[in-house]
């Protein structure tokens, strides 16, 4: 039997936006792996985590100390880390209640028909690319609902609820509306969304593109029962700064 991978603690430098005795709650940067995994053994928030604090749950592993949920690594935005087991328990039991309130703010290509409404479409790995998600009958159920908060001609500004939590949900779900989220070439929403215009707005478009080296989400709100506390917190985190100049570049060409 090999023994499990030792975690480096690492000065990883982290956002965070609450702390108490029972959790901690981050902003997490966009490109940073939530923890060790295939072909990724060190550089992530987990080892950021463990350079910071040594009380973290260990309910999840040793490769996951302290991890309730996850976020992709180029999305941004809130997460709730545990401290005690005790926590990881009741805010892990509310994950899957689907008692936490999440919501996500997105770029998509294209002008969406309604304006809110709910996406419900359950999630299968692809058996040609296991790192990839598709909409498939036989998959797991998966809904997420959607508010439109503004539009630019080519692109708009989403607000996601996603109620289940599938991995790559949200980019699976924008993407099988025909409209992925901006620069999401995995599914759909890179540079291929550019062509067609007129050749002065495909070279707009492909600007915003360099703007965002990575899928235009982020995880703005994270509301739960307190583990401890009896009362309901909610964690709202601002948007990132590439979010924030590509908005206003959308603003500026097409406000």
């Amino acid at each position: 039997q090999t023994s499990p991978e030792i975690i480096e603690p690492q000065n990883i430098p982290l956002s965070i936006v609450y702390e108490d005795d029972d959790i901690l709650v981050i902003n997490k940067q966009p490109g940073l792996v939530v923890h060790p995994g295939t072909g990724v053994k060190d550089n992530t928030l987990v080892n950021g985590l463990m350079f910071y604090t040594s009380s973290l749950s260990d309910i999840n592993g040793l490769t996951r100390p302290g991890i309730i949920h996850r976020l992709d690594r180029d999305t941004s935005g809130v997460m709730v880390v545990a401290k005690t087991n005790l926590a990881h328990r009741k805010i892990a039991e509310q994950f899957e209640n689907k008692q936490v309130v999440k919501t996500y703010i997105g770029l998509t290509w294209g002008v969406w028909i309604e304006n809110e409404g709910l996406i419900d479409g359950p999630i299968k790995r692809k058996r040609s690319d296991p790192t990839s998600f598709t909409i498939n009958e036989t998959g797991r159920k998966a809904t997420t609902g959607y508010k439109i908060e503004d539009t630019w001609r080519y692109i708009s500004k989403v607000l996601f609820y996603p109620k289940t939590g599938r991995t790559h949900q949200i980019r699976v779900h924008a993407a099988y509306m025909g409209h992925p989220i901006v620069a999401d070439k995995k599914y759909g929403g890179g540079a291929n969304q550019t062509k067609g215009f007129l050749p002065e707005v495909s070279k707009e478009l492909q600007q915003l593109l360099t703007i965002l080296n990575r899928h235009a989400l982020h995880a703005m709100r994270l509301e739960f029962a307190h583990p401890t506390k009896s009362e309901t917190v909610s964690f709202q985190v601002p948007l990132p700064e590439d979010l924030i100049n590509t908005i206003k570049l959308l603003n500026e060409k097409y406000g």
